[in-house]
């Protein structure tokens, strides 16, 4: 459960760090993701949580 405390808190780190350094580029790829359809959308999340799922796999074993 602690793994799953500090990985959200990672999250919010990068994410903060993203928002500070270049907010108008993290303004510009929401008005992109607003835009783009659905699908690829999905397809990409998919894609991101296996690769998340495969490296998780490959480090704790």
């Amino acid at each position: 459960m602690s793994d799953l405390i500090v990985a959200l808190g990672l999250v919010l780190v990068i994410e903060g760090l993203m928002l500070a350094a270049a907010p108008g580029a993290v303004r510009r790829a929401m008005e992109a993701i607003d835009k783009a359809p659905e699908m690829p959308m999905r397809i990409a999340g998919l894609v991101g949580a296996v690769v998340g799922l495969l490296v998780i796999w490959f480090i704790r074993g």
